[in-house]
């Protein structure tokens, strides 16, 4: 008995690329860079939320890497970076701590692409039209009666 000969397999073939679909999800962000000053009257709500709250946050996304820099004389802002190579920046003077976590909080839900407006007129876009256009009661055989 003759055997037919084995195709051989290569390990680089064998290798799944990840996606998101109903067994996985990958989420866009990849990095969260908090930027404050240790001086400025500004930072205080950001020094605060970096010292009782970040470390809960980073616990609850371990697929997200948090950075925290110091940047002496500037405004503090919240900035992330998405796998689809875009940033978002957020700046954080205005808001109290909980307003602090709801933007990182954004920032960790956010897609990363960039936002774009609806199309003047139209609320739904459909790849089709509609099959039989609006029904209407003046164009069917027996009129409709109320």
């Amino acid at each position: 008995m003759i055997s037919a000969p084995t195709k051989q397999i290569l390990r680089a073939q064998l290798r799944s690329f990840p996606a998101n679909g109903h067994t996985a999800y990958l989420p866009n962000v990849r990095k969260i860079v908090l930027e404050f000053c240790q001086k400025l009257p500004s930072s205080t709500n950001t020094r605060t939320f970096i010292s009782n709250d970040l470390e809960r946050l980073a616990w609850q996304n371990p697929h997200v890497e948090f950075v925290v820099k110091q940047r002496n004389g500037h405004e503090p802002i919240a900035r992330g970076f998405y796998v689809n190579g875009r940033d978002k920046v957020i700046p954080l003077q205005e808001f109290e701590v909980n307003g602090v976590e709801r933007k990182v909080q954004l920032l960790l839900d956010s897609s990363g692409a960039k936002i774009k407006p609806l199309k003047k007129g139209r609320i739904v876009e459909s790849t089709a039209e509609a099959a039989r256009g609006i029904w209407s009661g003046l164009h069917v055989d027996t009129p409709f009666k109320i």
